[in-house]
């Protein structure tokens, strides 16, 4: 059963902002999107900062609206028609962790109000009342590696790790179906990063979990993730299963992030293309042609003249014919050269 499905996503956004700013051009940040997480499956959407990652994450839960396109929760709940009591019900099954816990955890609040104050207004308060929920609290501290003792403390006593195992705890207390990971290592040491990794694995495990998330770098989304989604100017570029991905990486960009982290001890996948300009441009603006055909060394008149549509990679379709982590979804590529 597929937790979520996302069909031909669009958001736009106008170009130019202020008051006095012209209304009618705009920036496609996700621009016809389409993937699926099933359950107790980890989806990974990998991209350069300004691909539209962040924005698909927030249309999931309706932070952002849709311009077009279709989300279904479990196959059959249409969440852009949900509204009032529906949404919040379907937000408690859907929980967001944030980039940056400093800037999402309230530092006026204790852990407990940090953690209650959410579930307090869901409509799942427990009918122990106040005390069931604190000892659901200190259950839930306990399980992302704090101590119970740290729900009368402030976020500012904690590292940014500890802060970030208090947002997951957040997450995790209304016992969602999909938590989503919005580059929740990116601003974390090496060794930090590991750790949170690895008790996301732990909690995946433990409760079943599905998950999204959102990073920009593949070496730690092919470690965490068992399918990727890379993303360049609001588009799906490349898609197939972690395991495989490092190896049959087909289209030039997701070479590009390959080369610029030394993936899995691999050299660089593509020694003509450099990380000098590694930052992305401008994002697309609903033009023709492909959307990497700027900074492609592979692209030609046809590349800027028309836009390569989603396509089964049919090098690498034999070795997705099963498998317990990928359900047996085709390598798809957006490349006319590959």
């Amino acid at each position: 059963m597929a937790i979520i499905t996302v069909r031909n996503l669009k958001k736009r956004f106008n170009l130019e902002a202020g008051f006095f700013a012209r209304f009618g051009r705009f920036v496609y940040a996700v621009n016809d999107v389409s993937f699926t997480i099933g359950k107790n499956e980890t989806y990974g959407l990998v991209g350069e900062s300004g691909c539209g990652k962040t924005t698909t994450a927030r249309l999931l839960v309706r932070m952002y609206e849709a311009d077009e396109g279709d989300i279904f929760f479990k196959d059959d709940t249409d969440v852009r028609s949900l509204r009032r009591g529906a949404l919040r019900q379907y937000r408690q099954k859907v929980k967001y962790v944030f980039q940056d816990p400093a800037r999402s955890l309230n530092p006026r609040m204790s852990i407990a109000e940090v953690l209650l104050s959410g579930y307090r207004a869901s409509g799942s308060w427990p009918r122990g009342g106040e005390k069931k929920a604190r000892e659901e609290a200190a259950a839930i501290l306990e399980e992302v590696g704090l101590a119970p003792s740290d729900l009368e403390k402030r976020p500012a006593e904690f590292s940014g790790g500890q802060r970030q195992r208090i947002s997951i705890a957040r997450g995790l207390l209304m016992r969602p179906d999909l938590l989503i990971c919005d580059e929740v290592v990116s601003a974390l040491d090496v060794s930090i990063q590991g750790q949170i990794l690895n008790l996301l694995q732990d909690i995946r495990a433990r409760h079943d979990l599905s998950f999204l998330f959102i990073a920009h770098n593949l070496k730690v989304a092919c470690y965490f993730c068992d399918r990727i989604g890379v993303m360049y100017k609001g588009k799906i570029m490349e898609e197939d299963d972690a395991i495989h991905l490092y190896k049959t990486a087909l289209h030039p960009y997701t070479r590009l992030l390959f080369s610029t982290v030394s993936a899995a001890g691999r050299e660089p996948a593509d020694r003509t293309v450099t990380a000098d300009n590694l930052e992305a441009d401008d994002t697309g603006t609903g033009g023709t042609g492909c959307a990497f055909a700027v900074r492609c060394p592979l692209a030609d008149a046809r590349c800027v003249a028309e836009d390569p549509p989603l396509r089964q990679a049919a090098q690498t379709a034999a070795q997705n014919t099963g498998g317990e982590q990928g359900g047996g979804r085709p390598h798809i590529v957006r490349c006319f050269k590959v």
